[in-house]
C-alpha cells in the first residue's frame, strides 16, 4: 500500500540522512535555518501581539468582556506563531534550504545507485534562480491554500470537514515538494512532475502526514530530500526501476 510504503519511505530517509556524514551535516543546516528564521519572527510576535491585538479589537471598557479579550490575545498569539512558522519555512525553503535540498538530493541519488543522473548543464545563478521558481508553486502556493481552507473552516458550517481537509492539502503538497526535486532537476515538464504527483496521491499523504507531527516534523523535514530521493531511485526496494524510469 503507497500510504504505508510513504511513512517508511521518509523515516527510512531521515535515518540514511543521519547515518551518511555529508547528508547530516547539510541536515542540521536545514534545521538550524529554519529553527533560527522562527524563533526570530515568533519572538517578534510575542514582543508585540498586544498592540497586534489593539489593531484587531481595542480593549473593552466592559469588565464582563476583558476576559474574553485576554483570552482571543493568546489564542491570537497562538495562530500568529502558527503563521511564523509557515513564513520561516518559506523564506527557508526559497532564499537557502531549496539549495541544500538540492545538493542532498544529488549526494541520495550517488548514495543510493552509485551514480548521478546529470542534469543540464547552466551557470550557478541561472541554476539558483531556476531552483527558485520551481519551489515557488510547488511549496507557497499550496501551503497557502491550505491555509485559507482552515480559515473557511473556522468561518463556515464545513468546519469538521475544512478542518481535516486543511492538514492534508498541506501533508501532500509539503510531500510533492520534496519528490519533485529529482523530476525538476532532469528538466521534465511541469504536466509530466504534476502527473507524476497526482498518480502516486496515496504515497504523497504517508509520506507528508509525519510532518504534522509537532517537534518530530522538524527533524523529518530537515531531511525529507532524502527520502524523497529513494522514492525515485528505487532504493528501498533494490530490484525496483524507480519512478522516473516506470
Amino acid at each position: 500500500m503507497e500510504f504505508i510504503q510513504g511513512i517508511k519511505l521518509n523515516l527510512q530517509g531521515t535515518w540514511l540522512g543521519l547515518r551518511t556524514p555529508r547528508l547530516l551535516l547539510l541536515g542540521l543546516l536545514r534545521f538550524a535555518m529554519i529553527m533560527m528564521i522562527f524563533i526570530g519572527a515568533a519572538a517578534f510576535i510575542m514582543a508585540y501581539h498586544q498592540e497586534i491585538l489593539e489593531i484587531i479589537w481595542s480593549k473593552p471598557a466592559n469588565v464582563w468582556l476583558v476576559w474574553l479579550w485576554y483570552l482571543v490575545s493568546w489564542l491570537m498569539t497562538l495562530l500568529l506563531l502558527g503563521v511564523a512558522t509557515v513564513i520561516g519555512y518559506f523564506i527557508a525553503q526559497i532564499l537557502f534550504s531549496v539549495v541544500i535540498m538540492d545538493i542532498m538530493s544529488r549526494i541520495t541519488e550517488k548514495v543510493a545507485t552509485g551514480k548521478e543522473v546529470p542534469a543540464p548543464q547552466m551557470p550557478f545563478f541561472k541554476h539558483l534562480g531556476y531552483l527558485v521558481r520551481q519551489e515557488i508553486p510547488r511549496a507557497v502556493l499550496p501551503i497557502l491554500l491550505a491555509l485559507v481552507v482552515m480559515v473557511l473552516g473556522w468561518l463556515t458550517p464545513l468546519g469538521p470537514v475544512l478542518t481535516i481537509l486543511s492538514p492534508t492539502i498541506a501533508a501532500l503538497f509539503l510531500a510533492w515538494d520534496y519528490t519533485d526535486l529529482v523530476p525538476a532537476r532532469r528538466m521534465l515538464p511541469f504536466d509530466q512532475r504534476f502527473h507524476l504527483f497526482r498518480r502516486h496521491l496515496s504515497f504523497h499523504l504517508g509520506f507528508g502526514v509525519l510532518f504534522l507531527v509537532p517537534l518530530l516534523n522538524l527533524v523529518l523535514l530537515s531531511f525529507a530530500p532524502v527520502g524523497a530521493t529513494l522514492f525515485h531511485t528505487g532504493r528501498a526496494e533494490p530490484d525496483a526501476p524507480g519512478r522516473l524510469a516506470a
